[in-house]
């Protein structure tokens, strides 16, 4: 059985889609709660690479759904009413470096009738990881590291930003960033007890920047 990678990934999550669009999900009617509908969709899609594939499925020891080396990616599920979700917050530089590992995004409408569920998938969103930090954060910092700013002036914007930390951490990504100016991301990451991912950004970029491809039916 082959070994899954990228490629395989990203072919893979659309001929997923296109499927489960196509199916009755009785055993959702009436659900209302998103990470329920979440867990079924990433459950199946697991089980749908499985059949095929060599691959390690995560644990919550591990962090992420598919964190294989070659893989290392996380698979979120979402409403089209309000394509966000969360995940664990590790430390302030991943809303400025990425979060350290890919993201597959599966958007989806929810109708039901009093005896069947459809998921109608409108957007499957495959984001490296180096596109996972913050849009308006990264957008800034790259123009200020073009500009000449000096380690002061990017600690008073992450401090203006509310990026999480302490001055030992702003001194630290200050250093960081002027050594390595951040890659643009392409998500959108409020601060909360874990990050909190908005991902209408990133579906509508329409497959014009590299790192993000996006299917739309």
């Amino acid at each position: 059985m082959k070994t899954l990678e990228i490629d395989d990934l990203k072919r893979e999550a659309k001929i997923f889609c296109e499927f489960m669009c196509k199916e009755k999900h009785s055993s959702l009617i009436g659900v209302t709660d998103g990470k329920a509908v979440g867990t079924y969709v990433e459950h199946r899609f697991q089980e749908y690479l499985r059949e095929n594939y060599k691959l390690e499925i995560g644990s919550s020891a591990k962090g992420i759904d598919l964190p294989g080396d070659n893989i290392q990616t996380d698979i979120k599920v979402t409403s089209i009413v309000q394509p966000q979700s969360s995940c664990p917050f590790k430390n302030a530089r991943q809303k400025i470096f990425g979060l350290g590992y890919n993201l597959l995004v599966f958007v989806y409408d929810k109708k039901d009738t009093a005896n069947s569920c459809t998921l109608d998938f409108k957007y499957c969103t495959f984001i490296d990881k180096s596109r996972t930090a913050d849009f308006t954060i990264t957008k800034r910092l790259r123009e200020m590291v073009d500009d000449g700013a000096n380690k002061e002036d990017i600690i008073g914007f992450l401090i203006d930003k509310n990026v999480p930390g302490d001055e030992i951490v702003y001194s630290d990504l200050a250093d960081e960033i002027l050594e390595h100016k951040p890659e643009q991301g392409y998500l959108t990451i409020s601060n909360a007890l874990q990050w909190r991912l908005q991902y209408a950004r990133v579906i509508a970029l329409d497959n014009k920047v590299n790192g993000v491809l996006n299917y739309e039916w």
